[in-house]
């Protein structure tokens, strides 16, 4: 039996940024996984992309404190750097950064970053610092780890659409890969959230990608009404029992723009809380 070798944890921004000038001096290519930890398979699809057309493959590991609310869950989000080492050497990844929040966030830091319309609706409108908090920390880390490549999850559809617009917005030469959402077999998307849930609500969880795949079959079948399919979708929801709907919108695809009629290639967007846990996801139809 073979041993996987370990990656190499970073913990400063110093060295990190020097490994990777130094990488990209000798003609390599250099992506990055931002993430927060708490390793799944829709992480590891994303450092496998990476792998693909990359020489130096880097996985960022911190749990940003700016992009939560006072109430949401930051103290308890999960937190294991030598499971998500191991996991992360297994797909060969050669280096992970994992910074402290002084490191990130130095006594006297006050700088923000806002993106504009596209974080204003949906998760902008229910949680107001989430997005910027988001901009500032990727900003932060594609300073520190200036990669040729970033790779995000199609899942956090929202949070891809404002990553693009500040990399385009500011400038950044760092190019931006927005890979597949991954799932489990019975259709639920992968979420480090995912372990909040209790075996009941595990089960009802399924009908938030359930909803959207009917939403799909609708759409290929030629109902075009965004009012009837959202019915259609809460239906599932209802069915499911115990599922607190947050929102479901159309938009379309590539922008936050809502529409009312399936004209063309179409994104949907589901947020509720099951149980006590919020879990995001969404799908392309049209």
């Amino acid at each position: 039996m073979t041993s996987v070798a370990l990656p190499t944890i970073v913990r400063t921004g110093e060295e990190i940024r020097k490994r990777v000038r130094d990488a990209q001096r000798s003609g390599q290519r250099v992506g990055v996984i931002p993430t927060m930890g708490a390793l799944h398979r829709g992480h590891l699809s994303l450092v496998d992309a990476a792998r693909e057309e990359c020489d130096l493959v880097i996985a960022t590991v911190f749990v940003n404190p700016t992009q939560f609310a006072p109430h949401e869950d930051f103290d308890r989000y999960p937190r294991d750097l030598d499971r998500d080492a191991a996991l992360l050497g297994e797909r060969q990844c050669d280096l992970v950064f994992a910074p402290s929040v002084d490191e990130m966030y130095p006594k006297g830091f006050e700088t923000s970053v806002d993106v504009g319309s596209v974080a204003d609706p949906l998760e902008g409108e229910r949680r107001p610092t989430h997005f910027a908090g988001v901009a500032t920390v990727v900003l932060k880390l594609l300073n520190l780890v200036p990669a040729d490549f970033a790779y995000f999850g199609r899942k956090d559809y929202q949070q891809t659409l404002v990553v693009g617009q500040m990399i385009r917005d500011l400038n950044l030469p760092t190019q931006l890969r927005v890979c597949a959402t991954v799932r489990e077999a019975d259709g639920l998307a992968m979420s480090s959230r995912n372990a909040y849930l209790s075996p009941d609500d595990r089960q009802r969880a399924v009908a938030l990608s359930q909803s959207l795949a009917l939403a799909s079959q609708m759409v290929d079948m030629g109902e075009r009404d965004v009012v009837r399919l959202r019915a259609a979708m809460m239906n599932v929801l209802d069915q499911a029992g115990g599922i607190d709907l947050d929102y479901i919108s159309f938009v379309r695809s590539g922008t936050m723009d809502p529409v009312d009629s399936i004209a063309s290639t179409t994104v949907v967007l589901i947020a509720a809380r099951v149980g006590k846990t919020r879990l995001i996801d969404n799908r392309e139809i049209g």
